[in-house]
């Protein structure tokens, strides 16, 4: 069997005496794994960095075996940025959240269109909201995608100008507007207003750091416990650096349940 797709790299690991396991999201097949023969090899150090776009060929004699990689490099967005700690750390995280997260070899290739987007967007100052709202596609993805486009309680819909949605249950993920959250304010998760917005509007680092906290959340809570398993710490790694260079600091998150209609 024999197949070529593009991809990008999510981890590299040493597989015998020269070779390197080698761990790629391609955009039809899914997260698929095989062996580099040379991967240790300084020919590949650049090529292998987490985030890293190549194309691939992957050849197996039958589609259960692991199979082989032969990878060519397109684009090394990590190397781009070895010299912003907190743009590496996004997209280190990115690619952990995805090797943790995605079954073999099941594709989705909206994710992958995404990833390439969110990469591309690291040279843009909005960057940092640009990933929060990955993190809503991954959570989708996963098969728990947050209801943003009314109120769990009201029924009043994203736009409605006499009472805007402000935060999210964390017990449904369902949107909830200010009037009918305000009782429950203390134990709801803040909804940043770029989330339900067509632009970026509002993604300033308060708004950023109330987006990491509402996805985390969630991704601890509702996908990772489910599996019996740790959110990866390279995930934590980018919020705290994000909120210690932006000087900020999350408040508590205690689970409530919220009335709904």
């Amino acid at each position: 069997m024999e197949w070529t797709d593009d991809a990008i790299v999510l981890s590299a690991r040493p597989f015998g005496d020269t070779a390197a396991l080698v761990v790629l999201m391609t955009r039809e097949h899914g997260r698929h794994a095989g062996v580099l023969h040379g991967g240790q090899s300084h020919r590949y150090r650049g090529v292998l960095e987490p985030g890293a776009q190549v194309s691939a060929r992957w050849r197996a004699r039958t589609a259960d075996q692991l199979g082989t990689w032969t990878v060519e490099p397109v684009r090394s967005p990590a190397g781009l940025y070895l010299d912003d700690p907190l743009r590496l750390a996004a997209i280190i995280a990115a690619t952990a959240l995805i090797d943790a997260m995605l079954a073999e070899r099941e594709a989705h290739p909206g994710l992958y269109d995404a990833t390439v987007a969110l990469f591309a967007a690291l040279d843009l100052d909005i960057w940092p909201a640009v990933y929060v709202r990955w993190e809503v596609g991954l959570l989708e993805e996963a098969g728990f995608g947050l209801d943003l486009s009314q109120c769990a309680r009201t029924g009043l819909p994203a736009g409605a100008a006499n009472d805007h949605l402000a935060y999210v249950s964390p017990r449904t993920g369902r949107a909830v507007s200010l009037s009918a959250g305000e009782p429950y304010r203390d134990k709801l998760l803040p909804l940043p207003g770029f989330l339900i917005g067509l632009g970026f509007n509002g993604g300033g680092e308060e708004d950023v750091a109330a987006g990491l906290r509402l996805t985390g959340y969630f991704l601890e809570r509702h996908v990772f416990a489910q599996r019996h398993a740790e959110v990866p710490p390279a995930r934590q790694r980018l919020v705290d650096r994000y909120l210690r260079v932006h000087g900020l600091a999350p408040p508590p998150v205690e689970a409530a349940e919220v009335p709904e209609r």
